[in-house]
């Protein structure tokens, strides 16, 4: 598993464009999305993502016979880390408006983090959220959801939801899909140059007499076969052997 930037010396930065709570497939994927926009993104994360119960994922698009979920989280962690996205072993203790319409970040470790986006995905987590009057909070028996917007918008400026936290269903390609569309939506307000995030072929644009959009990306074919290798080299080496760890029983199943 790719290892988390923080360390017991490390830091959290004390002003950031984007903080994530919560290392699951949502987050990770907000992550990626985030920081590829060029947000100085944050990820604060604490124990193991439920995906890790999982004994095989069979239902992920992409992966004819299924694929191992502790693989699919690895590969996910890195491609985070890959786009700049900084992920630091932390529990959020408390979210906070600040006067200057920020949100401010507080950890059990002692961190005071600033950010102008607060992205929850979180499971199923939001007592961190209870100095926020304007949060609405959903409770359906032993679970707790946040009320957001169509976009993953809450009623507290800045601060959004996304995956199972936000009511969606319990299924990891539509937790992945939810943290992109939300993240969407953060770059959509941040006011960033956004067009598409796509890498397309030399000419694509220009070829046209257009600009490159923010966002895109031009490569010319060396550079296109170039990636191409590179991905398949690392993918290769992600299957190379079986992934170590087992499964995470439920909480609920005593061991015999």
């Amino acid at each position: 598993m790719t290892e988390s930037k923080s360390s017991s010396e490390s830091s959290v930065p004390e002003t950031i464009d984007v903080c994530i709570v919560g290392g699951g497939p949502a987050g990770l994927t907000a992550g990626i999305f985030t920081a590829r926009a060029g947000l100085e993104t944050v990820l604060l994360n604490t124990g193991e993502p439920i995906l890790e119960r999982n004994a095989h994922l069979e239902n992920y698009p992409g992966f004819p016979a299924g694929v191992n979920a502790r693989l699919l989280l690895d590969m996910m962690t890195d491609q985070a880390d890959r786009n700049g996205c900084e992920r630091y072993e932390r529990l959020v203790t408390r979210v906070a408006e600040t006067e200057d319409d920020r949100l401010l970040v507080e950890t059990e470790e002692g961190d005071v983090v600033t950010a102008t986006y607060v992205v929850c995905t979180s499971w199923a987590d939001t007592v961190y959220l209870q100095d926020l009057e304007n949060v609405g909070l959903i409770s359906r028996g032993s679970k707790t959801y946040i009320d957001v917007e169509d976009d993953g918008s809450t009623g507290v400026g800045g601060l959004y939801a996304a995956g199972r936290i936000a009511g969606e269903p319990h299924q990891t390609i539509v937790a992945a899909g939810d943290g992109a569309r939300v993240a969407l939506t953060v770059i959509h307000d941040s006011d960033v140059p956004f067009y598409h995030d796509w890498v397309v072929p030399e000419s694509y644009f220009t070829g046209r007499g257009r600009e490159v959009p923010p966002g895109c990306e031009e490569i010319d074919n060396g550079e296109r076969q170039r990636r191409e290798a590179e991905s398949m080299d690392v993918m290769q080496s992600y299957f190379e052997n079986a992934h170590p760890d087992e499964p995470t029983q439920h909480p609920s199943v005593e061991e015999e």
